[in-house]
């Protein structure tokens, strides 16, 4: 190559070649845009989009012969006979190996999108019930922001029920040792019954509770 004659020269770049060019390997995407871009080179042409027919065996002849003729040499007609018969088997064969490679694959996606369907589904109904306890706080705190009543929740509904009603009745039933005042009303007639008026102070006063007890006498002059 480093003398300066034809031979020298790379067969790929002599002009008098008409070898193609060598074209790097082409990724994925570089292939689609690619072939977009030879597509779209002419846009008015058909292209068709029906469904490839799957593969099928040609049918039987109908006269099959068990001994060709050849003129290859003699006894050669007997391997054409077994060299056609293996063909057909081989073909059938094949067509059986791609029948369950099909089959598999079809299960296998199968068994696939419904695994990715289930674990979709189970995302979705958490999701959705997030969303509705979600809902229900807000509507719940619209409730009680409107009625402006607090929110007890609904765990310590019973504990603070029984401590209310404990206070309830130790306001309204006081204890036996603790009595509250008694308090009497006594009403004054007028002046001219003023012994009687005495009488009864002083029968109040007899009748006023022992020691250790409050009492509270209001006298109405009305």
């Amino acid at each position: 190559m480093s003398e300066n004659i034809p031979e020298a020269i790379p067969t790929s770049m002599d002009p008098r070649s008409h070898r193609p060019n060598k074209k790097r390997a082409l990724s994925p995407a570089s292939t689609q845009a690619s072939q977009v871009a030879s597509l779209m080179k002419n846009p008015d042409r058909y292209i068709s989009t029906a469904k490839s027919r799957d593969k099928r065996l040609a049918p039987p002849p109908e006269i099959v012969a068990n001994v060709q003729g050849s003129s290859a040499g003699a006894g050669s007609g007997e391997f054409h006979v077994y060299k056609a018969s293996r063909r057909r088997e081989y073909e059938r064969l094949k067509m059986m190996d791609d029948e369950l490679k099909k089959e598999k694959e079809k299960e296998e996606f199968d068994t696939k999108t419904d695994q990715w369907k289930k674990k979709d589904d189970a995302k979705t109904a958490k999701n959705r019930a997030k969303r509705q306890k979600k809902k229900q706080a807000q509507e719940k705190k619209r409730e009680r922001e409107g009625t402006g009543t607090p929110q007890i929740e609904d765990d310590d509904d019973d504990n603070r029920g029984a401590n209310s009603e404990q206070r309830r009745a130790s306001a309204t039933d006081p204890a036996e040792g603790d009595v509250g005042p008694q308090i009497r009303i006594i009403k004054n007639t007028g002046s001219s019954n003023g012994a009687s008026d005495n009488a009864n102070a002083h029968g109040n006063e007899a009748n006023a509770p022992a020691s250790g007890s409050r009492s509270v006498v209001i006298f109405d002059d009305d």
